[in-house]
């Protein structure tokens, strides 16, 4: 009792000391990427040591250490969304009054996800450009530190040899990860045309052979000898932060890593000050008022003893740069209205679609599945799309397959059917190609998409197809997999004489098994598609409905769509 009676009166004796007569505490909680959280603690208490105040009450901050992707599934899951790749968020998640992840790409994708989320202030507090890591001995190989590198460069490396052992950290799960692979992808989309598709198929199967779950295991396969086996069997490159070089080199390895400064620059770790939406006004002023003391000299000599630069990408005292390293380094941070894919010269871009597009790429060219494809070519698909120079929703649709095909990796079994109604005596589907092994059939397919054509009056058999596409991947379940049943349709059910809506989800429920799932995707593509009447289906069978009215917009439906097959259960 006494020990208490002395410390609340030399907390009382300090404030007077300092001239503040505030009575009361305010609690404010900041949850910060685990690098920068040190130094953000050091400033906010000394901030409140020096008697921070909102309107007669104390603040008192509390600093907690938190991986920006634990946060984001926090976030998302109090939106019920889900963020691709991200998982459910664990039990003692908690969300903050401030959220200090360590890049802005974390609030664009959850705003993607749910526009409701609208956190404010969000301007950068601190930057870490990302770089390519390379152990010392093999960058001198390629020019460093003199010569100026580009993402083409490395691109060519990747995927015309196998001499360079490249990794990278899941990017679903780890902005600096995301950062290379938007880079690497815009590199390949460069090339224009066929050439394109194939540059980008090769990177991600070359980046996906050297993934991580987090990023302790990925630097732990860099080369801890110098011998020159070990640096060929060691990790060759790999895109990290730079305060991630940074700390590696400070442990005095080896083999140190050269930071290369790749052109155009990838996004940065930017380190947005996320005040969190609905907080009570106390609080928010709080944060406002913690914010500014985060501009301070001090805080930028706080960072640099963490590895870290200023917002703008310089640095102060304090500092251990890579050699090499420029300054300013980096990019400015991005914002949902940053134009895609090359804004101000940089490679990352932005936008929360471009992300999701290429994150949806990687998840198709990284998975492994069973699938069976089933594209409408009722009479509807010979209609135009004026957003698509007139070519007609079959033709897109053809085209937003043929793409994926390309994504997906001989490690998949697929098959393709087509349905319309009558397609085959009373019979409204017929397959083209059985569900088999891309690593024999992949000519067959991509041959059989070629003669795809719409039946001319044809309606849409909705039901019976989905149920008899559902049969068939279960009755060859494969274990391992993910199997799934994927539907492209322009419209509503229209077989008067087949099952009905409330006969096939009665059907689907009695035959599922949640120890053999079949996962069904739907996607539509059409204003005359029904989402409520998509919806019903996958609620049943796991999966999920998508739709654009904008027939166009496949392409980025249909790899959302697959990129989702894996996280989609029954609801």
């Amino acid at each position: 009792m006494a020990l208490v009676l002395v410390a609340v009166g030399g907390w009382y004796g300090y404030r007077q000391w300092t001239g503040s007569d505030c009575s009361g505490e305010l609690k404010l909680t900041l949850a910060a990427a685990p690098e920068i959280a040190p130094a953000v603690e050091k400033t906010a208490d000394a901030w409140a040591a020096d008697g921070a105040e909102v309107d007669g009450l104390c603040v008192a901050v509390e600093v907690t250490a938190a991986e920006s992707v634990e946060m984001a599934a926090a976030v998302a899951g109090q939106h019920g969304v889900s963020v691709s790749g991200v998982g459910q968020a664990s039990g003692s998640a908690v969300l903050p009054n401030v959220w200090l992840p360590d890049s802005s790409t974390w609030l664009l994708r959850l705003r993607q996800q749910a526009p409701a989320f609208a956190p404010q202030n969000n301007t950068s507090v601190a930057r870490s450009p990302v770089v390519v890591a390379m152990p010392e001995p093999l960058a001198t190989t390629v020019g460093w530190p003199q010569k100026k590198l580009g993402w083409k460069d490395l691109l060519g490396r990747i995927t015309t040899g196998t001499q360079l052992k490249t990794g990278l950290v899941e990017p679903s799960r780890d902005a600096a990860g995301l950062a290379g692979l938007l880079s690497l992808s815009i590199a390949a989309q460069s090339a224009g045309g066929a050439q394109a598709q194939q540059a980008t198929t090769a990177a991600l199967r070359a980046l996906a052979t050297g993934v991580s779950a987090v990023r302790e295991e990925l630097i732990a396969q860099f080369p801890r000898a110098t011998d020159p086996t070990s640096i060929a069997r060691g990790l060759g490159a790999a895109a990290l932060s730079e305060e991630d070089v940074i700390e590696f080199n400070a442990k005095k390895p080896p083999v140190p890593l050269a930071a290369l400064y790749l052109e155009p620059a990838p996004i940065s770790l930017d380190y947005p000050y996320a005040v969190m939406p609905g907080i009570e006004p106390a609080k928010a002023a709080a944060a406002d008022k913690l914010f500014a003391a985060l501009g301070t000299a001090g805080f930028r000599r706080d960072l640099a003893a963490q590895g870290l630069r200023a917002a703008d990408g310089t640095w102060a005292d304090g500092f251990a740069p890579p050699r090499g390293a420029p300054s300013p380094a980096g990019t400015s941070q991005p914002t949902p209205t940053t134009p895609a894919p090359n804004p101000g010269g940089t490679a990352g871009g932005g936008d929360g679609l471009l992300i999701e597009r290429v994150l949806s790429s990687w998840a198709v060219a990284t998975q492994t599945g069973r699938m069976l494809a089933i594209i409408d070519i009722s009479g509807s698909m010979s209609r135009k799309v004026p957003t698509a120079n007139n070519a007609t929703r079959m033709q897109v649709t053809l085209e937003a397959a043929r793409r994926g095909l390309a994504l997906f990796d001989d490690s998949w079994a697929l098959g393709l059917w087509v349905f319309s109604t009558e397609l085959n005596g009373s019979r409204d589907y017929r397959s083209l190609v059985p569900i088999g092994p891309m690593s024999a059939q992949r000519e067959q397919l991509e041959s059989k998409l070629g003669t795809i054509t719409p039946k001319k009056l044809g309606d849409t058999g909705l039901y019976d197809t989905i149920l008899a596409g559902y049969r068939a991947v279960q009755d060859d379940w494969q274990p391992g997999r993910v199997n799934s049943v994927v539907m492209l349709t322009d419209g509503k059910n229209e077989d008067a004489d087949g099952i009905s809506q409330a006969a096939l989800l009665a059907e689907l429920k009695r035959i599922s098994d949640p120890d053999r799932p079949v996962r069904v995707i739907i996607i539509g593509i059409s204003a005359e598609v029904s989402k409520a009447e998509l919806d019903s289906i996958p609620k049943v069978t796991g999966g999920g409905a998508f739709v654009t009215e904008d027939p166009a917009k496949i392409g980025d439906i249909f790899l959302q769509a697959i990129a989702a097959r894996e996280s989609s259960t029954p609801r």
